[in-house]
């Protein structure tokens, strides 16, 4: 017969486990109140994922104006045979701003070759991007619903083509928070020579509360003004100055007032860039063959290089997403190829075809590009058919964005738009599948991250977007 096992316990054995279990009960309680007065009084800090992410930050090379997938990485040998003549009626048709009925196919002068063990096709203009085919992964088949730069860009950066609505890069601070203590979660790097079309509000934190805004930084030497402390202060003297107002805030903080939240944090964070960030933009700390790499200090690729570097050194740091701005004021200091593509693209490629290949082969020589997503592209691309003979149009039906790292697969070509490149025919991505896919590969889903907004759960990517399962490694 079995041995009766003893149930019965003194009270100095209940009484022990039950203090462990307090104890654990305790800490538990004590660790839930230290996360939600985290959350309460730093609403950047680090969020857990909602599943097992593959990055933890984001760098999106924004071409503005648009670039042809038609020169750079969309070879499509049948322009030049068409060229001159009417676009054959096989193909349909599509909506542009400028091109009509009359006008012609236009072929191209650049020619492609395959690259890298991969053997990607990429275009002559973009020799260095080139060179990291294998790190690749190029959207062949991407499309908008616009034609007009200013709702493409809303689109491609909001999910939306009205503004008003947050900028991926807020998501992603709302969604993650921030590894970086002394720095913005968001940071847009803006062209010196003017902002495109759709200007600041497609940055924006939109509705989402104003913490989670973009810090715009400058180019030049000094991406942030007012760094240096006033005359006569000292660090440890504005420390107590800040912590002072910091227990004065705190005693005094509503629970939802979301605003003074904000702005108590903007100014932690500004004392913090005031003490300990200048480094950050001193690039005379990298070495020389880095400098070199990126094409710091050479006339054309010195501003759009150290903005690269600078993106690369914010990552680094914990910053969760840089947007580096390449274009805008509009003409010839954007892709916006209207009058003479040729012209255009070579000025536009002299300026970023360097800096953006050092990136990514800075990031993977350092170990950051598998934690790393890297993004290029525009709000569109250029049509098939000529505009004022030489130039080409806006163009949403079918063009090219590429991704590197973040656990995309490198080396491989996704989608195919037709013969001519007017349409994406094979596997089409929208605005929307791409931004799916980017939250996938940052641990978010695209459905649980969303905002109470006038009665409405809204999100990213506004209905249902496709996650890209087949370009993920």
């Amino acid at each position: 017969m079995a041995e009766h096992v003893r149930y019965n316990r003194n009270r100095r054995e209940f009484l022990s486990d039950c203090f462990c279990g307090m104890g654990t009960l305790a800490f538990a309680s004590m660790a839930a109140a230290g996360q939600a007065r985290a959350a309460r009084f730093n609403p950047l800090a680090p969020k857990a994922p909602h599943h097992d992410a593959k990055a933890k930050a984001f760098i999106f090379l924004f071409q503005a104006g648009g670039p042809s997938h038609l020169e750079t990485f969309d070879p499509k040998p049948l322009l030049n045979k068409l060229h001159g003549q009417k676009r054959p009626a096989e193909f349909g048709a599509v909506e542009y701003q400028n091109v009509n009925s009359e006008s012609r196919i236009l072929g191209t002068k650049r020619t492609f070759a395959r690259h890298g063990k991969s053997g990607l096709e990429v275009s002559d203009l973009l020799p260095h991007q080139a060179a990291i085919a294998d790190d690749l992964c190029v959207l062949r088949s991407m499309h908008g619903d616009m034609v007009v730069h200013s709702a493409a860009q809303y689109q491609m950066m909001t999910g939306r083509v009205i503004p008003g609505f947050p900028a991926i890069g807020s998501w992603l601070a709302y969604g993650l928070g921030s590894e970086a203590d002394n720095l913005p979660a968001y940071v847009v790097m803006p062209d010196p020579a003017g902002a495109p079309e759709a200007g600041q509000p497609m940055y924006t934190n939109g509705f989402l509360p104003a913490v989670y805004q973009p810090a715009l930084f400058r180019a030049g030497d000094k991406p942030v003004l007012n760094l240096d402390l006033p005359a006569g202060i000292s660090p440890d003297r504005r420390r107590k100055t800040m912590d002072l107002l910091r227990a004065i805030n705190e005693a005094n903080l509503a629970a939802e007032d979301s605003e003074f939240a904000a702005r108590m944090s903007a100014y932690d964070t500004a004392f913090k860039m005031q003490t300990e960030a200048k480094a950050i933009f001193d690039l005379s700390r990298e070495p020389q063959e880095t400098l070199d790499l990126y094409g710091v200090g050479k006339p054309l690729t010195d501003d759009y290089g150290r903005r690269c570097l600078l993106a690369r050194r914010l990552v680094e740091r914990g910053v969760r997403y840089v947007c580096v701005v390449a274009g805008g004021g509009g003409g010839e200091t954007e892709w916006d190829a209207h009058s003479d593509i040729e012209r255009n693209h070579w000025r536009m490629a002299s300026l970023t075809d360097r800096p953006t290949a050092a990136l990514v082969t800075d990031l993977k020589r350092r170990g950051l590009l598998d934690s790393t997503v890297v993004l290029w592209g525009g709000e569109f691309g250029r049509s098939p058919q000529s505009e004022r003979s030489q130039g080409r149009d806006h163009h949403s039906t079918g063009f090219s964005m590429w991704l590197a790292g973040g656990g995309f697969k490198g080396g491989m070509a996704y989608g195919a738009t037709d013969g001519i490149g007017l349409k994406a025919v094979e596997k089409p991505v929208h605005f929307r599948d791409l931004h799916a896919t980017l939250l996938h590969q940052m641990g978010l889903h695209q459905d649980q991250l969303s905002y109470l907004h006038q009665g409405r759960r809204e999100r990213l990517t506004e209905v249902h977007g496709t996650v890209l399962k087949e370009i993920l490694a």
